[in-house]
């Protein structure tokens, strides 16, 4: 699969980190996902792309894929309200990371959408976390993480205990947050090519999805609704002949 590489790559990191972007972007009327792509020269590939995410995963196909390595000690340092999604950043020197194709990708951020952003057979979850890594070449891998409405998780209550409500709003974070159990115990998933799913949209990036939910509350989803004040979730894009993993 290709990758994103040089300045792509850190254009591609700069748009998901809570920076200020080129070009005013959201969720919502003139500046809602329908109209990324005529925002600004820079998110053509909103529009023009052809391997897009997110998808609906349907059609897969069987391919033995290698077990998910995931390496998480250190968690997060900065949480950040940038006014499209809660974002966790780590240090710039970090341990945590993921292992993929042979080599090692380190965990950059994380983030969430409400609802989810990747479908199964149709179906939205209440909620997904993207971790995003990076490897030495510059390409990147979200390994994504669904959460359907039920018991509490008090792994994430740790985050959402010290939720910066205001756009702006940076919080440094405690170091006792556990990243391995904001995943499920089986970490089996399904693969493909995609992009960003926020502005530029840009492509050759390795998505991974893991199959199993986690589980959070309303009154935890509620919580995060309402520091966003919106739904955060940027529909489903055609495939358009890419296939689907597991």
């Amino acid at each position: 699969m290709k990758h994103i590489t040089g300045k792509a790559a850190l254009l591609a990191l700069s748009m998901i980190s809570p920076s200020v972007c080129a070009s005013h972007w959201g969720y919502e009327g003139d500046s809602a996902p329908e109209h990324w792509g005529e925002l600004d020269d820079a998110y053509k590939t909103c529009i023009k792309g052809m391997n897009q995410s997110p998808i609906n995963i349907d059609s897969t196909v069987k391919a033995h894929l290698a077990p998910l390595q995931t390496n998480y000690s250190e968690g997060p340092v900065t949480l950040s309200n940038n006014g499209h999604t809660l974002q966790a950043g780590e240090k710039a020197e970090t341990s945590d990371s993921i292992t993929l194709d042979g080599r090692a990708w380190t965990l950059q951020q994380f983030h969430f959408h409400a609802p989810s952003e990747n479908t199964v057979h149709g179906k939205k979850f209440a909620m997904e976390m993207h971790l995003v890594h990076k490897n030495t070449e510059g390409g990147l891998a979200v390994v994504a993480v669904m959460f359907d409405k039920g018991a509490a998780n008090a792994e994430l209550q740790k985050i959402w205990g010290v939720m910066p409500g205001y756009v702006g709003q940076n919080i440094t974070m405690k170091p006792d947050l556990n990243l391995n159990k904001l995943l499920p115990e089986d970490k089996s998933y399904w693969r493909f090519s995609g992009s960003l799913t926020t502005p530029p949209c840009s492509e050759g990036v390795t998505w991974l999805v893991l199959k199993h939910p986690l589980t959070l509350s309303s009154e935890q989803l509620e919580k995060f609704t309402h520091a966003m004040h919106h739904d955060n979730n940027r529909p489903v894009q055609s495939l358009n002949g890419r296939l689907i993993v597991e």
